[in-house]
């Protein structure tokens, strides 16, 4: 039965990207997140997102993030600070040139789990100050994510897991919705704090509608075990 529902979700996802393809150019985003707690209740965050126009080769993003957060309780409720450097090479409308222009980012966000029998959610509040070429913006991110592990009770070593996000932007200036981004994937756990999954996301922007295969790694093997 879990191999069944495993087969059926990632035929959904590339049966979707299939179909995306073939009515839009579809882009493939390579993600590394790594979370690594230190102290007590202290964490690190670090990630690399390399995006592209198309599977690989045809830059659209490269964006870099890293800040430090804390836990307000043991495990959960985590406050965050950090920073962000993305470098853009957007196409010219209606050319095949590129431009390219970079990005910094300070962003605070709070985030939080809770689990529902064997469905994990998580709620990410985050608030980023974007100074850009020409001017500086403030946004407003909310995303709901969920896993569901399928050959166990829990998210623990060899579990085959189920996930999916969606994720609201919205703009403090005016034309206040940004993009909206829906994604769905199946992943599985090398160890408890070590996982990997692949999936599909379509992103909704005001001027377009893009689709993207994701493949993403998540490292929260912290540096020292805290007792």
């Amino acid at each position: 039965m879990i191999r069944k529902t495993v087969s059926l979700f990632a035929l959904f996802i590339l049966t979707s990207a299939t179909l995306f393809a073939q009515a839009a150019k579809i882009g493939a985003w390579y993600n590394y997140f790594g979370n690594q707690g230190f102290g007590k209740g202290w964490n690190w965050h670090n990630e690399i997102q390399y995006r592209n126009h198309n599977l690989g080769g045809d830059l659209d993003q490269l964006l870099i993030r890293t800040g430090i957060g804390y836990n307000l309780t043991p495990n959960n409720n985590n406050v965050l600070l950090g920073y962000g450097y993305i470098l853009n090479q957007p196409y010219i409308a209606d050319t095949d040139e590129k431009t390219e222009f970079s990005e910094h980012r300070i962003f605070q966000q709070f985030t939080t789990k809770q689990a529902l029998g064997r469905i994990n959610l998580q709620h990410r509040y985050r608030i980023e100050e974007r100074f850009l070429q020409d001017k500086y913006a403030t946004r407003f991110r909310y995303h709901l994510s969920l896993t569901i592990p399928l050959n166990k009770k829990v998210m623990d070593k060899g579990v085959v897991y189920l996930s999916a996000y969606n994720e609201l932007f919205i703009n403090a200036q005016k034309e206040h919705f940004d993009r909206n981004r829906l994604y769905g994937a199946v992943g599985y756990n090398i160890r408890k704090d070590l996982r990997f999954e692949v999936g599909f996301m379509q992103q909704v922007a005001r001027a377009r509608t893009t689709n993207q295969l994701q493949v993403a790694i998540y490292n929260n093997i912290p540096f020292r075990k805290v007792s």
